[in-house]
């Protein structure tokens, strides 16, 4: 019992998992802010139309970085959070081009494919150690985030 977390699982895999999380935590923030920047930026005849859209996506992103902040928490661990070390942490880069709705677009699709990868390799892990409240918190976000990069690509007519 001594090697288990307030919640049963194993302290060094429950490590092991806020390092992933934290990872997650970090791309997910500057996601946001790239986000942001586009809804307060955005141009062009598809003005209304994103405006709207990208306010609905950044909405949704601050509720679950709360959540993965949250889950760090409830492991046992803090979460980060200095920009600072998002920005050196995360494989997602600060956006530059936030007027372009289509390159706006293009870059939320690469930014929820790097959210992907690194959600199937949290949640894969969250099974092999049992940590079903991880697994199912990535498995939904698995689930809302294909339907959009379906929706983001219908978009760009890809």
């Amino acid at each position: 019992m001594k090697n288990l977390n307030r919640i049963g699982l194993e302290i060094e895999k429950s490590n092991e998992l806020v390092g992933q999380l934290s990872d997650l935590l970090s791309n997910y923030s500057v996601f946001y802010q790239n986000v942001r920047g586009y809804h307060w930026n955005i141009k062009g005849d598809n003005f209304f139309e994103l405006h709207i859209k990208f306010e609905e996506l950044y909405d949704d992103l601050v509720l679950k970085i709360d959540e993965i902040a949250e889950r760090i928490l409830t492991l046992g661990s803090e979460p980060e959070n200095r920009y600072s070390v998002y920005l050196s942490q995360s494989v997602i880069k600060e956006a530059t081009d936030l007027t372009n709705g289509k390159v706006a677009v293009q870059d939320i699709l690469d930014s929820f494919k790097v959210l992907l990868i690194k959600q199937r390799t949290i949640m894969d892990f969250a099974d092999e150690m049992g940590d079903e409240g991880t697994n199912a918190l990535m498995s939904d976000y698995i689930r809302e985030q294909e339907k959009l990069i379906w929706m983001y690509s219908a978009y760009l007519k890809q």
